[in-house]
């Protein structure tokens, strides 16, 4: 078992990292997605990674209850969630307890008996917003990949596509 987390800026590589990553995993990879398609862009995003990855996937959508869709996918291939930025925005907008479910996703991830890759965000490398909500994201977001990262077996940071091993 692997729990592996991918991290870096905005169309740094990740998630073609992370696709890369499972694949090498036997069994056909299961692709959990956070995001949903609530406008015209982020539809065209979702049928973009759609089309880069193939038919070989199995998907699942999980935009809120990602610890329950890792948990009942465990036993197969690898599982690919993408992306966990996306996961905290819509629990704050669910206005949802993120640090509880941070740290039921941690206990999660230590129970699996199937890798599991992880893409986040690094949102907290440029100035401070200017707004307490993206304030709050922001401190959210950089305490998320901590308690991940924390339980990971190993994490990458992504930088103009290329790999870079932090643990």
């Amino acid at each position: 078992m692997a729990v592996i987390l991918i991290t870096g800026g905005a169309r740094s590589g990740k998630s073609l990292r992370a696709e890369m990553r499972a694949r090498g995993f036997p069994g056909k990879p299961i692709y959990i997605a956070t995001a949903e398609a609530l406008d015209a862009e982020m539809s065209a995003r979702i049928a973009a990674h759609r089309e880069r990855r193939g038919h070989d996937w199995i998907e699942r959508e999980a935009p809120l209850d990602l610890v329950e869709a890792i948990s009942d996918s465990d036993g197969g291939g690898a599982r690919l969630v993408d992306c966990l930025t996306l996961w905290l925005s819509n629990l704050l907008h669910a206005e949802r307890d993120w640090k509880a479910e941070a740290g039921h996703l941690a206990d999660a991830l230590a129970r699996q008996r199937s890798p599991v890759i992880l893409v986040s965000n690094e949102v907290g490398l440029g100035i401070v917003p200017d707004n307490a909500l993206a304030r709050v994201f922001r401190d959210a977001a950089g305490i998320v990949n901590q308690k991940i990262a924390g339980v990971a077996d190993e994490v990458e940071f992504m930088v103009a596509g290329l790999p870079m091993k932090v643990k």
